[in-house]
């Protein structure tokens, strides 16, 4: 048995300058910036709630876009069931899975990035339900 949800929003920006990214953003969504992390310099995070995924702004060198991360207490077992749902690999990154769903959208597979999934997130048995 493993645990999984949407965890983030990423707002894939092709930009040479990342903090008006994140301004227009933050103004555009009326969310407040939060401090800027030294060790992460490409990425921007704007606030959330508890319950509500969270929302980040990524520098990439490929076109902007927009796409979702699903957490997981299990990346390889939430791999599978992803993949017997019909999603493609594209590239394991660092710590996460690229993947393509059916559709052609990329997501990413990533460890909990906001807390404990348990009581909190779907609960899929060996069977992927």
């Amino acid at each position: 048995m493993h645990h999984s949800r949407l965890s983030t929003f990423v707002i894939d920006c092709k930009s040479d300058n990342l903090e008006a990214s994140a301004r227009f953003w933050s103004a555009a969504l009326g969310r407040k910036l939060k401090p800027v992390d030294p060790d992460s310099p490409n990425y921007r995070e704007l606030e959330a709630t508890a319950d509500e995924p969270s929302l980040l702004l990524q520098q990439v060198d490929h076109e902007s876009r927009i796409h979702l991360d699903i957490e997981s207490d299990d990346l390889d077992a939430e791999l599978e069931r992803l993949e017997a749902l019909g999603a493609k690999r594209v590239a394991y990154v660092k710590r996460w899975w690229v993947m393509e769903a059916p559709t052609g959208h990329r997501f990413c597979i990533v460890r909990p990035q906001r807390g404990p999934l348990e009581g909190r997130a779907n609960v899929w048995d060996g069977e992927g339900r």
